[in-house]
């Protein structure tokens, strides 16, 4: 079962006001999704995001934000650089890669060799 991750890439402290509880101390953050499997790690390209509020701890949701929130997650938006899209194979992989090789070469040999 491959496992997904969202790894924070970005965060930010911004003064624009809470919808909810109007309190001027709002956290932005980017996060990156990566999926681990026993066989590889990929990153991928997707970017999330989310505006939590410090003092009441709500999300902020894309149709409560006003004017200056847009401004704002526009300008941070441009300032996020993810990582590139790629997959990682692991040991278990290459482990895996080397037992076969070694199996169809077994096999081509004792082929070759009458023995099969």
């Amino acid at each position: 079962m491959a496992k997904e991750k969202r790894i924070a890439i970005k965060e930010a402290d911004i003064t624009n006001n809470c919808p909810e509880c109007f309190n001027q101390e709002l956290k932005i953050s980017f996060y990156q999704k990566h999926t681990y499997n026993a066989l590889f790690h990929r990153t991928t390209n997707q970017v999330t995001h989310e505006i939590q509020c410090k003092k009441c701890h709500s999300i902020i949701y894309p149709v409560n934000w006003t004017p200056d929130i847009e401004r704002v997650f526009d300008y941070y938006n441009k300032l996020v650089e993810p990582d590139s899209a790629s997959v990682r194979f692991t040991w278990l992989f290459f482990a895996l890669l080397i037992l076969m090789i070694a199996l169809v070469a077994a096999g081509i040999y004792l082929r070759m060799e009458g023995l099969i």
